[in-house]
């Protein structure tokens, strides 16, 4: 036995009802151990023997089921995607468009002709031609579905789809050449209808899914992922001239390469660094805000950016070893240990679809059979075959749940759009139904409950007024490029501190740095470094413990051997971050904080914000751990991050929640994405999941009425095919209503616009 895994990108899923469908195709193949189907994120995951199956085998059995492959790469997956759009609307035009003539025909051979009946040989070939033209035609990838999933025994809307469509072709047919009495138009009119109402359903649902891909797709960087490796082997204090560098692709680098780092780039792979000084912000990987200082000798993380100085890199870990490759594994392994949903309208149509079929079956031979049976009985005597196809063509087209197939794209449609206006992205309909169920948001630290910036945040002054301590910071830093330096420059320029340039600048790595400014020697840097360089400290010693109680990075400024004070800098919590804390509480959700941080940093901010529970000390890799500890005792859990290092916990968690502001990763691992960094979309985005949630079950109650009145109705052969189609448009109708109603009598526009603005007030949960 020889276990191996295989994961693809999926086109054409409408539902998780497809995900059902591929996931029983996939077990009932032999070879096949474990498979995992992802809905929200359009992907499968097989572990399978690969001495008893192969990927050739794996991926017929997709396009057996009428589902594409798409390619893994990011920018032609969403051409595809686009094509796909495409296609379904060509679809949904020609369907359309039969759908519109073959009323038409109707209305023409009621009102003018004045029969119910067509009468007309050429009436009936043009209904026949559009309902083949129908079926076959934009249709034919229905019937391919259909006919693949039956090969499996798997019965799902498609086949159901199929059924009424047949039937309706099939009593057409035997009216026009064997039973005078069918009404041919309205059988043939039946195979049209259902075919292009199904089309719109998919289409209604695609449109949903590829406008969220869009608005994800435009968060994320589609540039080409390059390094600048050094040819023939550039040694450390070696001439660093680009002409002796070339652009590659990260995947051509091999162990022992040397890549040149640039100012603003982000770090391409894992490695040491042989020559250059920089601060690199490390916080996608370790969660910290504070950049780290860099230099010969030292471990660099792929994805972390590189912010001052220009470094040569030589690569120690590729392929699997790399860090953003283990991270993707992580996401992987998530993904596939996440159990699936199965939305509530699938839930009913599990049982739905094959009760319709037992039915229309039985309806057909009850008065095909009981009347030759029982002669002279109440049902009459005789077999009675038109009245028997009457009934299970009528079953068929009131039981096809084209309104229960668009309750929850509906629903997503009108919950998506207060979203969209609200600066929230909900990528699947998952994201409504569990959401409701969450009771434990997880809240990254660093770039969600805080800014991700280092900021002022206080000012000790020990021999002088507080503005000359920034005024002197300001003026020692101001040819710094450090981090750290832009805060105190950020301070004095809110503060309308003004400062002179110095006439001396020397900047000693992970120290701090000395400038001369007039008379004055000033030293600005971390404590102990300006006690090393003379400077009496003693004095402020009960300042900066305090300080560091509370997380900061304290900077110590001295001026010709003594120290004038201290600048505290941190990472400031999101201005919305306690509001939010607090109306997670009333709405019952219990606030965690998880962070990489020290625990006594972890809790000075957790205080501030109103946070009582909180994880730190919690390595990268270890977050995903937490967020399934939780859930093994039994919390519901939606996490929210930005970082690559949230990645896998996102896509651990039952609903994960992106910063739009954050990493690409951690954008594509989640459910839903906060557009900007407005922290208090979480709480909105829950509103809203419970709202579209109400509104996905009212408008299931209605289609359900009708599917299950209708049917009943049909059994008894007394319902026409025409009046049957009424019904059903009738309860599409209903669900319309149902879902836009009310923000159209309020005067809003539904809408599925993702591009919206981020700072709007809260939603209407009464909506």
């Amino acid at each position: 036995m020889s276990p191996a895994d295989a994961q693809y990108d999926i086109g054409g899923m409408s539902c998780s009802f497809c995900a059902e469908s591929i996931r029983k195709a996939y077990e009932r193949t032999e070879g096949v151990e474990e498979v995992n189907v992802s809905l929200a994120h359009e992907e499968v995951r097989v572990r399978y023997d690969s001495g008893a199956l192969g990927e050739v085998e794996l991926k017929d059995t997709l396009r057996d089921l009428g589902y594409t492959i798409r390619d893994p790469d990011k920018q032609k997956r969403f051409e595809e995607q686009q094509r796909e759009v495409e296609e379904a609307a060509r679809r949904l035009t020609l369907a359309g468009a039969a759908a519109l003539v073959t009323v038409g025909l109707m209305l023409f051979m009621i009102l003018v002709r004045g029969t119910f009946e067509s009468g007309a040989l050429w009436m009936d070939l043009a209904t026949l031609s559009l309902a083949v033209g129908t079926m076959f035609g934009p249709g034919r990838y229905i019937a391919a579905k259909a006919y693949n999933s039956l090969r499996r025994r798997i019965f799902n809307q498609h086949v159901l789809l199929e059924a009424g469509a047949f039937a309706g072709l099939i009593g057409g047919v035997l009216g026009l050449f064997v039973f005078p009495g069918f009404p041919t138009v309205h059988f043939f009119a039946v195979s049209v209808f259902i075919t292009a109402y199904h089309i719109l359903s998919e289409y209604t649902s695609l449109i949903v899914r590829t406008r969220a891909s869009r608005a994800v797709q435009g968060l994320l960087d589609l540039r080409p992922d390059t390094a600048r490796r050094v040819r023939g082997g550039e040694e450390s204090g070696a001439p660093r001239a680009d002409s002796d560098a070339e652009e590659v692709e990260v995947t051509e680098l091999e162990t022992g390469d040397r890549v040149r780092v640039k100012p603003g780039e982000s770090i391409p792979v894992d490695g040491t660094v042989l020559d250059g000084e920089s601060a690199v912000d490390e916080s996608v990987a370790t969660g910290e805000s504070v950049p780290v200082d860099k230099a010969p000798g030292d471990e660099v993380i792929g994805g972390s950016v590189n912010d001052t100085g220009t470094l040569l890199v030589e690569v120690t870990a590729t392929g699997d070893d790399a860090f953003l490759t283990r991270v993707t594994r992580q996401i992987e392994e998530a993904r596939a240990m996440k159990p699936g949903v199965v939305q509530l309208a699938d839930r009913v149509l599990k049982y739905f679809v094959p009760g319709v079929l037992t039915v229309a079956v039985a309806s057909f031979l009850f008065w095909v059979l009981v009347p030759a049976v029982w002669s002279g009985g109440p049902f009459g005597t005789g077999p009675n075959v038109q009245r028997g196809a009457f009934a299970a063509l009528a079953v068929l087209v009131l039981g096809y749940p084209c309104a229960l197939g668009m309750a929850t794209p509906l629903a997503l449609v009108r919950g998506g759009g207060i979203a969209a206006n609200r600066g929230i992205l909900m990528r699947s309909g998952d994201a409504f139904q569990i959401f409701r169920d969450v009771d434990t948001v997880v809240l990254d630290k660093t770039g969600t409950v805080t800014k991700g910036e280092p900021a002022v945040e206080e000012v000790v002054a020990v021999e002088c007024a507080a503005s000359d301590v920034i005024r002197r910071a300001a003026a020692a830093e101001a040819f710094s490029e450090h981090p750290l330096a832009d805060a105190v420059l950020d301070c004095a320029a809110e503060r309308g501190v003004e400062f002179p340039d110095p006439d001396e600048f020397d900047s000693v790595t992970g120290k701090g740095v000395r400038a001369g400014v007039g008379e004055e020697r000033i030293l600005v840097g971390k404590p102990e470094w300006v006690a090393e360089e003379g400077a009496d400290t003693t004095a402020a010693r009960g300042d900066i413990d305090r300080l560091r109680g509370r997380g900061y990075t304290v900077v110590c400024v001295a001026v010709n051997g003594s120290v004038v004070g201290l600048v505290a800098i941190g990472d400031p919590v999101k201005d919305d971050a306690a509001e939010t804390v607090e109306r997670m509480k009333r709405v019952g959700i219990a606030p965690v904080m998880i962070t990489g941080d020290n625990q006594r940093t972890a809790d000075a901010v957790a205080e501030a914000v109103g946070i009582d529970r909180v994880m730190a000390d919690v390595l990268p890799d270890e977050k995903r751990d937490e967020i399934r500890r939780l859930q093994d005792d039994g919390e519901r859990v939606a996490m929210v991050g930005d970082g690559i290092n949230d990645a896998p916990a996102l896509t651990q968690a039952d609903i994960g929640i992106a910063i739009g502001a954050g990493t690409d990763i951690a954008i594509e691992s989640a459910d839903i994405v906060l557009m900007g960094d407005r922290l208090g979309g979480a709480v909105d985005a829950y509103e809203i999941g419970k709202s579209s949630y109400r509104k996905t079950k009212q408008n299931l109650i209605a289609a359900f009425s009708f599917n299950g009145i209708g049917v009943a109705a049909a059994t008894t052969g007394l319902v026409h095919p025409v009046f049957a189609m009424i019904a059903m448009v009738l309860s599409v109708s209903v669900v319309l209503a149902n879902s836009f109603a009310g923000q159209l009598l309020r005067g809003e526009r539904p809408t599925t616009d993702f591009a919206a603005e981020s700072n709007v007030p809260p939603v209407d949960t009464d909506a």
